[in-house]
């Protein structure tokens, strides 16, 4: 059965129940799929099973940061040769085996777990007698979510199968790779559907659902991934325009747990401490406490990272501790929390994925080297208490934007897709004495299902 992860139906991985909040995913029951998606209620079920599927090991739980922060020049894995901190350190070196990585192997499985629920969805509904506008809220919340799952896909492998429908194990067995051009289209097709069904926002007991701006974030984002920056400034601008984000006054109040689906965030992993069985293991993970009691990091900030900001930054203190900061544990991350008021893997901190000041940033990138561009990255660093710049200010537009995006968006999974995505991987790595390779290898288990499969370059 494990041997099938990949292609699951629902017979292989039931649909849990949920509470009567949102971001209470407890599951309480499972359901067998012949008696299922019979209601408006079965349905409202299925999607919240798409969105635990974020909180999966394989996804923001643990691998997506591995992939996308550890990667980079942002973070590494400290010096801890032993147990995961070796495994860490192989991904953070590009020296990781397809056969016995088991961080990116889950990466891969966990993101088509969620695929997979999300297809079921998109499969079943239309047969289900319901409300049009939930039935259309739903399809939204699941093509966006699928989407989600496949830019990482497409960012970090390339070449996946792009599966747009429930299959059964044997179906999927004769999938082809589709390349990440290929994935990228069908992504902007979804998104754009997704934004016509989804809410501008919800009532408070559906925070943190996606919304129109959310559809609209990650459609700008796939554009500026495919080198369509003219087709991204559109979407940005409506972004900006109609959908009632703003930046916060402070930095540091995006954070923390009161802090929670802000005026600035555009969509955030719940997660809910307490024995919901849907509380996070990052916040362990990233605090000072596991350092101190074992010694070994697992996201630790680079020296380099640290050296990215500039004096009197706000963002510094408010996303890691610095060498000599005011914890005296050495470099870690702050945004996700420090306390021991969780039980290990038990904390309530969300993951930011998209938010306001990525969008304007964004807009700076596609609109490229102009005043309006500068205007809107000064909107930022006016937050962070810096002074503005401009094209006189040293070095390039793209140098300039692309270290004003590192310490905005620090520790959120932006680094690595943002090196690739400005053409800077290789140089970056080679700055720090590695050997990169900018794709990772296709897990060896999925080579030995489909013979077909190639693998991405070593």
């Amino acid at each position: 059965m494990k041997k099938n992860l990949t292609y699951l139906s629902i017979l292989t991985c039931m649909l849990m129940a949920c509470s009567k909040d949102f971001t209470d995913l407890n599951p309480i029951s499972q359901r067998n799929v012949n008696e299922f998606y019979k209601t408006s209620g079965d349905m409202v079920i299925a999607v919240n099973a798409a969105y635990k599927a974020l909180q999966m090991d394989g996804t923001y739980n643990q691998s997506y940061w591995v992939m996308n922060e550890m990667r980079s020049d942002n973070t590494d894995g400290g010096a801890d040769i032993t147990g995961l901190g070796a495994d860490l350190n192989l991904i953070d070196n590009f020296n990781e085996n397809a056969a016995t990585a088991e961080i990116i192997t889950s990466a891969y499985l966990d993101t088509y777990v969620g695929i997979s629920r999300c297809n079921i969805i998109m499969s079943r509904i239309d047969a289900v007698s319901m409300e049009e506008t939930l039935r259309n809220r739903i399809k939204g919340e699941a093509l966006f979510l699928r989407s989600l799952f496949y830019y990482n896909l497409a960012v970090n492998f390339n070449k996946v199968p792009l599966v747009t429908k429930e299959i059964t194990v044997e179906e999927g067995r004769t999938y082809a790779q589709s390349s990440a051009t290929e994935i990228y289209k069908q992504l902007v097709t979804d998104l754009t559907q997704a934004e016509s069904y989804l809410p501008v926002k919800y009532s408070s007991a559906d925070v943190g659902r996606a919304t129109k701006g959310a559809a609209a974030t990650l459609l700008a984002k796939i554009y500026l991934t495919m080198g369509n920056k003219p087709a991204a400034v559109p979407v940005l601008r409506r972004i900006i325009t109609d959908y009632g984000y703003t930046l916060l006054t402070s930095y540091a109040k995006l954070w923390g747990i009161p802090n929670k689906n802000n005026a600035e965030s555009i969509f955030e992993v719940q997660f809910k401490g307490g024995g919901t069985n849907t509380g996070n293991k990052f916040t362990n993970a990233f605090s000072p406490l596991l350092v101190q009691s074992t010694g070994a990091y697992k996201n630790r900030p680079t020296a380099e990272m640290q050296a990215a900001y500039e004096p009197n930054d706000q963002r510094l203190s408010a996303s890691m501790n610095p060498i000599n900061g005011p914890l005296n544990a050495g470099r870690f991350i702050l945004k996700y929390g420090t306390t021991t008021a969780y039980n290990e893997g038990d904390a309530d901190y969300n993951f930011m994925v998209l938010r306001y000041a990525d969008v304007l940033l964004m807009l700076a990138e596609a609109l490229g080297d102009t005043p309006e561009s500068y205007d809107l990255i000064n909107q930022v660093r006016h937050r962070a208490g810096l002074d503005p710049i401009n094209s006189a200010t040293p070095g390039t537009f793209t140098d300039k934007l692309l270290r004003e995006r590192r310490v905005e968006l620090a520790f959120e999974n932006h680094r690595w897709p943002d090196l690739l995505r400005f053409g800077k991987a290789t140089d970056f790595m080679k700055a720090q004495g590695k050997t990169p390779r900018l794709l990772f290898l296709i897990p060896q288990r999925e080579l030995d299902i489909n013979t077909s499969y190639t693998q991405n370059p070593l």
